[in-house]
């Protein structure tokens, strides 16, 4: 199947793009798009990806799934394009980055410059329905996604992997802790952000790691 990714991450998945359940998975994406409204647009699906190819990852970030209303997905978790008000997890991370490292809140929500510096923005699941959050769970993108973070894992050594939430800790269990680092925290939603997220300061010491790798800092 010939699928329309980064080049680097398509090599690294190569093995499952053929696989019954990545073709099932293909499948069912083709419809839902054709019956739609679905989110991010189709040609944002691997945004993730191909914003930052393998070689260039520094820290990964793991959401749940895309924003399910108009206009707000972009294929970054947590992200949203340039004018979209920001949704209430987002308004929490931009809180938690200036209180952990001083940097201003930005006039937007687009994470593309997290992105383009080596940080991986990464739903479990990289489609959804309008208005229906979770309505693409259980098809089959969780697995090419936990494949990603494993593969990942054991390609590179010395990354940072930022897991907010218990969906996102799931994803944890395929990471290699003795070859990165991996910190955890609940998730940054309104119903969660006062357990624990706040105060985590995840931003700081993942620039403190870096740093102890002789690596650039990310300019959150």
């Amino acid at each position: 199947m010939n699928v329309r990714i980064d080049s680097s991450w398509k090599a690294l998945l190569e093995s499952e793009w053929e696989k019954p359940y990545f073709l099932s998975l293909a499948a069912f994406v083709r419809e839902a798009y054709a019956s739609g409204p679905v989110y991010p647009p189709a040609s944002r699906i691997f945004a993730a990806f191909d914003s930052c190819p393998v070689p260039d990852v520094k820290v990964v970030i793991i959401g749940q799934d895309p924003y399910h209303g108009p206009g707000q997905a972009n294929g970054l978790c947590f992200s949203v394009n340039p004018g979209v008000p920001f949704p209430p997890s987002l308004r929490n991370i931009l809180q938690e980055v200036s209180s952990d490292t001083g940097a201003p809140t930005p006039p937007h929500g687009d994470l593309s410059r997290w992105a383009s510096q080596g940080v991986l923005l990464l739903n479990a699941t990289l489609t959804v329905n309008q208005g229906a959050p979770r309505s693409h769970a259980g098809r089959g993108w969780e697995t090419l996604t936990s494949t990603a973070v494993q593969r990942l894992s054991e390609a590179r050594q010395g990354l940072v992997f930022l897991l907010w939430g218990s969906d996102a800790a799931r994803m944890g269990e395929h990471i290699d802790r003795t070859r990165h680092l991996v910190l955890t925290a609940p998730h940054p939603s309104p119903l969660s952000a006062y357990r624990g997220f706040f105060g985590c300061r995840h931003f700081s010491k993942a620039n403190e790691y870096l740093i102890s790798r002789n690596l650039t800092p990310i300019h959150w």
